[in-house]
């Protein structure tokens, strides 16, 4: 496994029961807690370090002697001062050679904003680069992201509209109503239908969820319904279809307003009926479920134009819910960004943090892809900075939004990290080994995909913009599977 680099916390008077300890853990950076006396010994079992954090009312020797002996033992080494404005005096007359180390000077009340800012500089110092994901993505598909690690996930947010939609899912959920879920996509639409199902009286039999626009109309009437063996070329055997799977449970319409014409006629009779026939078959079977449709078009303009029958939309329209689009919560943005840094954690991936400015930057996003773009975002994050402290400048183009931001100078002690260092470091390789190639593919991927969003998915811009031929970009695209999201 990937050792991260610690930092290193100087203190004199109560090492057991130092604070900053559990705070640094708290935000995800691992500390180690040394005396003045003996940090020069023990830092030695490491082999990088992150930096160093001094607090001048934890230290019994003067901190401009720690500062000259850190400086002494490496002089490309990044330092948090902690101390009030009142007891920095000791910069006075500092040499330039060991104030260049100081990349931050925070308070004791100090929020964790500021921590992460300084600790981002940090990373800048030590080439932003102190840890590898020991483990990629299996496939590097990046559905893997969306299937639901757990029975079911929350509803994140705790906006206005996020706390509407959990009141209609709890005044519905235990009756059998059919329930129509609008919003864009990738809204989380079957997140909704998912925890209607977990709150009904049907959550310990089966939720099937289909999605409708994604199955070629000459086979949708089987996967819904079922066949008998020999109904067409290829049925070899018998098959239940989704409503008999979903027995007593739910069944999940998704994109119900691109189902075919022909197949709408069906459904409105199940759905009136309670019975349908597999294809290929005389035998009527009923069903009991709970039917639940969702869909991004304007069904009721569909109905206008002909497209989508009107008798179907009302007998689905009995309970509708509309998810609203993440431009109009963005106040949930930070916490879907934990959520989905928890998921990739247990999917194997790299925790991923962000600056303030960061953060404010994602708030200012329209995010046409809804949380759907969000969690594509924080995927490829982690695989191009792994254990890092994403800030403004990290970020892809389409994703900066700087005005009124205020953002920290580069460190000084990056320049001089550069001129003092024949070779930039290198990441560290994990004790058992990684896959370097797989890796080199994922961060290819990741920067085609930023350099065609940057350039609107013009490929011959963004091929320029890369340095290659338009012909092998497409074939790259090819290769990997890239394609603009509609």
């Amino acid at each position: 496994m990937w050792k991260p680099m610690p930092l290193i916390i100087i203190d004199d008077k109560s090492t057991e029961n130092n604070s900053l300890h559990p705070l640094l853990n708290f935000i995800g950076e691992d500390s180690l807690v040394l005396t003045s006396g003996s940090w020069h010994h023990d830092v030695k079992k490491y082999d990088e370090l992150l930096g160093f954090i001094l607090d001048s009312s934890l230290i019994a020797t003067d901190l401009v002697k720690i500062l000259t002996a850190i400086h002494k033992w490496n002089h490309l080494i990044p330092i948090i001062i902690i101390a009030e404005d009142s007891e920095i005096d000791f910069l006075t007359g500092l040499d330039e050679a060991i104030a260049i180390q100081i990349v931050s000077i925070l308070p004791r009340a100090a929020e964790q904003q500021q921590w992460l800012n300084s600790l981002h500089l940090c990373q800048l110092c030590r080439d932003n680069s102190h840890a590898v994901a020991a483990v990629l993505p299996s496939t590097g598909n990046s559905d893997e992201l969306n299937q639901p690690k757990v029975a079911v996930r929350a509803l994140v947010g705790k906006s206005p509209s996020m706390s509407d939609v959990r009141k209609l899912i709890s005044q519905v959920a235990k009756t059998d109503a059919n329930v129509l879920i609008l919003g864009e996509s990738g809204t989380g639409k079957e997140v909704v239908a998912q925890n209607l199902h977990a709150s009904s009286n049907r959550s310990i039999c089966p939720f099937v969820p289909i999605n409708c626009g994604a199955i070629p109309a000459e086979l949708l009437e089987s996967e819904l319904f079922g066949h008998e063996k020999g109904a067409f070329t290829g049925a070899i055997t018998a098959r239940q279809g989704r409503f008999e799977l979903a027995k007593g449970g739910t069944i999940f319409l998704d994109e119900i307003g691109d189902m075919p014409m022909p197949m709408q006629v069906k459904l409105l009779r199940v759905i009136e009926e309670r019975i349908f026939e597999r294809v290929g078959g005389t035998k009527t079977i009923k069903v009991d479920v709970r039917i639940i449709a969702a869909t991004h078009r304007d069904l009721e303009k569909a109905v206008e134009e002909g497209s989508f029958r009107e008798d179907l939309y009302y007998r689905l329209n009995v309970f509708p819910i509309e998810m609203p689009a993440l431009k109009e919560r963005a106040e949930d943005i930070p916490l879907l960004i934990n959520s989905f840094a928890e998921r990739l954690i247990k999917a194997g991936m790299s925790k991923i943090r962000f600056s303030a400015n960061a953060m404010v930057s994602l708030t200012r996003h329209d995010w046409p892809g809804n949380v759907r773009e969000l969690a594509n975002l924080m995927e490829r994050l982690s695989i191009l900075f792994p254990e890092g402290i994403v800030d403004l400048a990290e970020l892809p183009i389409k994703y900066k939004y700087d005005e009124g931001l205020m953002r920290a100078d580069e460190p000084k002690l990056v320049e001089q990290s550069q001129k003092g260092s024949s070779k930039r470091s290198l990441r560290p390789i994990p004790e058992d080994g990684f896959n370097l190639k797989d890796y080199l593919v994922e961060v290819e991927k990741m920067y085609i995909i930023q350099a065609l969003e940057d350039c609107n998915w013009v490929v011959a811009r963004a091929a320029n913009k890369l340095e290659m031929r338009r012909t092998t970009l497409v074939e790259k695209m090819r290769k990997y599977e890239i394609h603009k999201q509609e």
